[in-house]
């Protein structure tokens, strides 16, 4: 599917998702991310889709539960709004500074303007290789994903800023650590 360009006004999902999306970090110096799209998944399934999360983003959980919104939740169909990229960043690795890391296997989608007007960014982790990957599948394991999950939502209860997820969905693949 081709994708929008990038405008300074943030477009509607087309899709059915619901919420204001931008894709501001697509607009930075190219050198800051690797543009790609997700690499798509045998056999996708929602596990557990986090429906007070997407009511808060202004999501339409309805539609995210669907075949359709689990195939954007899976990267298997890029929506028209987004502008998939892998993150660049620097920082300390290692005990070293590295001039040049990135995302190796989460891939950002955009933003979603919430209710509350916070910016938050939509990424599908997991979602294959990047340029960043190194020697790494960009693949997850299930059982760190659900753990992931679980501590996050426990972590936002306790009134503790975090990412939270929004999903957990399974590919039909193996992935072995």
């Amino acid at each position: 599917m081709p994708l929008m360009p990038a405008t300074d006004t943030p477009p509607h999902a087309a899709d059915g998702a619901g919420g204001p999306f931008d894709t501001s970090y697509a607009r930075l110096p190219q050198r800051l991310y690797a543009r790609l799209t997700p690499t798509p998944v045998r056999r996708p399934h929602l596990v557990k889709l986090n429906a007070a999360l997407a009511e808060a983003l202004g999501l339409k959980a309805t539609w995210l539960a669907s075949a359709e919104g689990t195939a954007v939740l899976a990267g298997n169909h890029v929506p028209a709004w987004a502008d998939p990229l892998a993150m660049a960043y620097a920082g300390h690795q290692f005990g070293h500074f590295v001039p040049q890391l990135g995302d190796g296997r989460a891939i950002l989608l955009g933003e979603i303007l919430g209710r509350d007007g916070t910016r938050r960014d939509l990424q599908l982790k997991g979602a294959g290789r990047t340029p960043f990957s190194r020697r790494g599948d960009g693949r997850a394991a299930l059982g760190p994903v659900l753990r992931e999950y679980l501590l996050s939502e426990a972590m936002h209860a306790l009134g503790i800023p975090t990412t939270r997820a929004l999903a957990v969905v399974t590919t039909g693949e193996p992935v072995v650590r």
